[in-house]
């Protein structure tokens, strides 16, 4: 059976770009403050995980709720099962954005909003891909179930209670990252450098805040100073102004009121699997700090980020670099920073490496702390994720990649990397999508958009990889 599987598409893209337009609305941003017995992350997440589910069951499908962590949507029968993986969470929405983030713009031939490329516009597509199989009535012979998640981009806490009530399957894939394929992916821990409180008498840290995850390189950063004198903050003031002036990566500002100066700067965000295409607002705002003589926590910690994790995306200054020959370098990326003087226990800044195979977590710890030495803490973070691969003669990487080129007539090839996705839940699991290569990646930035080609083809895509991988 010969099946025009761009035809199918386009038969449904117009119901397809309305159900996505009314999932991107919700804002699934994680909110601890807001958890609840039915809301384990917040009322976003699980917002978004209902109303995904939601198709589900308008379409026909056999859909499970798995206590608002997760869930799933199921066709077919068989002895085996083909995992598909995709998330409803977002990372916060942040700012710099032209348009508002939860309410989704098309201009230009693509769809702007928090969540289209990450991960619910893919998620669209492999979900509108199943749907195509199950409208066209196509024989299968193993068990196809979507899976649903509501916590990837914090903890994956989803996934450890959905795996706790339920089999997973044999083998499958997760649309969140690109194509031809991406069997592959580094380990990925975080080490979180705790600081002792305290200021000096000179010029005092009242605070320092920057960053929303983890996960993203922070673009922008304030912090409060106090001076021993109006004239000292007066002369801070202009030395910052100075500063912004000749650093062209940045923007900022200071804002002076008698003793205190209050910095604002303006990096680039991105997503923290890729420092380096990122400007971290807040080590930039520590190297001009660094010129000064704070004392005690303070000093600590601002003299941590500008000595040893300034631009340091391959943990160099930190002595942690590493690099396999398959899997490349290892990065880092500070995620989290923050100082609060009152509350050292909240003063903390959080290293999140992803790392080649031929290391560990725990070196990568000892090295840290080795390299700070008394000023700081080092302690791993609450998820250590070993490397993930599958080997390119793999049946399923093997079908993956004959699918792209048949779709593309373009040659299919292995890769790997830093970012971390649901497909390493599996043995045999892999990304696959949904972004085509020479796209531009706006994941975990502003203005995060998906091109509707690829949104389309990707689908096609998907239906035809669904089917030759169950039938």
């Amino acid at each position: 059976m010969t099946i025009d599987w761009q035809k199918e598409v386009e038969a449904r893209k117009d119901a397809l770009l309305e159900d996505l337009q009314s999932l991107l609305r919700i804002n699934s941003e994680r909110d601890d403050s807001k958890v609840t017995a039915d809301a384990p992350f917040g009322p976003g997440p699980v917002a978004g995980l209902k109303h995904m589910l939601a198709y589900g069951e308008r379409d026909g499908f056999t859909v499970k709720n798995v206590d608002n962590y997760a869930g799933h949507i199921e066709y077919g029968e068989g002895d085996e099962t083909l995992g598909i993986f995709g998330h409803m969470d977002v990372v916060p929405a942040g700012d710099g954005w032209d348009t508002d983030p939860y309410e989704p713009v098309i201009k230009d031939g693509k769809i702007f909003a928090r969540g289209s490329s990450d991960d619910k516009g893919p998620s669209m597509a492999a979900y509108y891909g199943l749907k195509i199989i199950k409208d066209l009535g196509l024989p299968l012979s193993k068990k196809v179930r979507f899976v649903v998640g509501s916590d990837e981009e914090s903890g994956w806490g989803d996934m450890d209670y959905y795996f706790q009530h339920e089999e997973a399957p044999d083998f499958g894939f997760s649309p969140d990252a690109e194509f031809p394929i991406i069997n592959g992916e580094k380990g990925n821990v975080t080490i979180r450098l705790t600081f002792k409180g305290g200021n000096g008498t000179d010029y005092q840290l009242v605070s320092f805040k920057s960053g929303l995850r983890e996960n993203m390189v922070p673009g922008t950063a304030t912090a409060i100073v106090t001076a021993a004198s109006a004239d000292d903050a007066a002369s801070l003031t202009a030395s910052f102004e100075t500063f912004i002036k000749e650093e062209q990566k940045i923007s900022g500002h200071a804002e002076l009121s008698d003793k205190t100066v209050t910095f604002h700067v303006v990096g680039k965000g991105a997503h923290g699997a890729s420092p380096q295409s990122g400007i971290n607002a807040a080590t930039f705002l520590a190297t001009f700090l660094n010129n000064y003589s704070f004392a005690e926590g303070a000093y600590s910690f601002i003299n941590t980020l500008a000595e040893f994790v300034h631009e340091d995306f391959y943990g160099e200054k930190l002595g942690t670099a590493f690099e396999d020959e398959k899997m490349g370098k290892l990065t880092m990326n500070a995620g989290i920073v923050d100082f609060d003087p009152a509350n050292p226990e909240n003063s903390l800044v959080t290293l999140n490496f992803r790392y080649p195979k031929g290391t560990s977590a725990e070196e990568l710890q000892a090295k840290v702390q080795k390299t700070v030495g008394e000023n700081a803490t080092a302690a791993q973070g609450d998820r250590n994720q070993a490397p993930h691969y599958v080997p390119i003669d793999d049946p399923l990487v093997e079908t993956l990649l004959q699918v792209y080129e048949d779709h593309t007539g373009q040659k299919g090839h292995e890769q790997i990397i830093g970012g971390g996705t649901y497909g390493r839940l599996l043995k045999r699991g892999v990304a696959y999508g949904a972004m085509f290569p020479g796209y531009t990646d706006t994941m975990h930035q502003a203005n995060e958009f998906m091109a509707l080609d690829d949104l389309f083809r990707a689908t096609a895509i998907y239906a035809d990889a669904i089917y030759r991988l169950a039938k």
